[in-house]
């Protein structure tokens, strides 16, 4: 079998954080993408958002340095970058809707062929037990990325040909990064893009849950 060490969350954080431009207005979701805010290069301007009222934000303080009044809205402290500000959270949902943000980076449960994004769930047992703020990332922002492992703890696959799980909204999801690879939604289908080193194509589909394509894969 061929020998491959899949991605650490900190390692496909800052993979992500890799290709996020210049100046690009970010909201980062529950989960690996919060850990985004903890890579990118402090002389990188990437304005980061977040649901409960903060532009600017940066990474995790040290331990001595906590404000315990500056969170993120997944009640995490964070750190205020120069220029950075802090709001009614009526006004960062203004944001949003009004297409003010350049890319939303969010987790999944699962993502569908065609673009499809389930990252919430009916049961109380799972801990996104209502679809809160993502139903309006989606809608406003002009891109939607996803960060998460390419299965379930069981070993199931999160990229399906359909969702299972009740959908955040359909054919909103143009990029997919796991810890196996990055994968484009392109015309209905999954686009592999980059691969980690070690993995095959026939190994990697495997671990999929719908037809993967291969076009001009490099590899991470």
């Amino acid at each position: 079998m061929t020998d491959f060490k899949p991605l650490s969350r900190k390692e496909l954080a800052a993979r992500i954080a890799q290709d996020i431009p210049e100046g690009w207005y970010v909201n980062l979701g529950i989960g690996i993408p919060t850990l985004i805010a903890d890579v990118i290069p402090a002389e990188k301007e990437i304005i980061l958002h977040s649901e409960n009222g903060v532009l600017g934000f940066g990474p995790a303080p040290a331990s001595d340095k906590i404000d315990p009044w500056l969170i993120n809205a997944g009640k995490q402290h964070v750190t205020l970058r120069p220029g950075g500000s802090f709001f009614h959270h009526a006004d960062s949902f203004a944001m949003i809707r009004g297409g003010h943000l350049d890319l939303c980076v969010l987790g999944a449960f699962e993502v569908s062929s065609s673009g499809d994004l389930a990252n919430w769930a009916t049961s109380e047992r799972d801990n996104a037990p209502a679809v809160g703020g993502a139903m309006d990332l989606v809608a406003g922002t002009r891109r939607v990325w996803v960060a998460t492992e390419h299965t379930t703890r069981e070993g199931l696959p999160k990229l399906v040909k359909a969702c299972s799980y009740p959908l955040t909204a359909p054919g909103v999801v143009s990029r997919i990064y796991t810890n196996l690879a990055i994968i484009e939604v392109m015309n209905g289908n999954f686009t592999v893009k980059e691969m980690i080193p070690g993995i095959t194509k026939e190994i990697l589909q495997e671990y999929t849950g719908a037809k993967l394509l291969f076009e001009e894969v490099e590899y991470v």
